[in-house]
């Protein structure tokens, strides 16, 4: 069953989403869709909300002047 959308506004992120991310545009909707969902049925979870976190956690980026107070060894291994 085709899916019309009468939004301009909604087209056009539909277009910029399929453009940024190289797929067509019925793939970048699926994708969307699919995230949506999974955030969705997931935030019942306890497992899936500590997963969301750690995600987001892993995003922020490392800052060169943190200081570390544990020693390292060359396999990731605190000495």
């Amino acid at each position: 069953m085709p899916l019309q959308i009468a939004n301009p506004a909604v087209v056009g992120k539909v277009e910029r989403l399929a453009r940024v991310t190289g797929l067509s545009k019925t793939a970048a909707v699926e994708r969307a869709v699919d995230q949506l969902l999974r955030e969705l049925e997931g935030a019942a979870e306890p497992a899936a909300c500590m997963r969301a976190l750690l995600a987001q956690l892993d995003r922020i980026p490392d800052r060169a002047d943190a200081f570390d107070p544990l020693p390292w060894d060359e396999a990731g291994l605190a000495e």
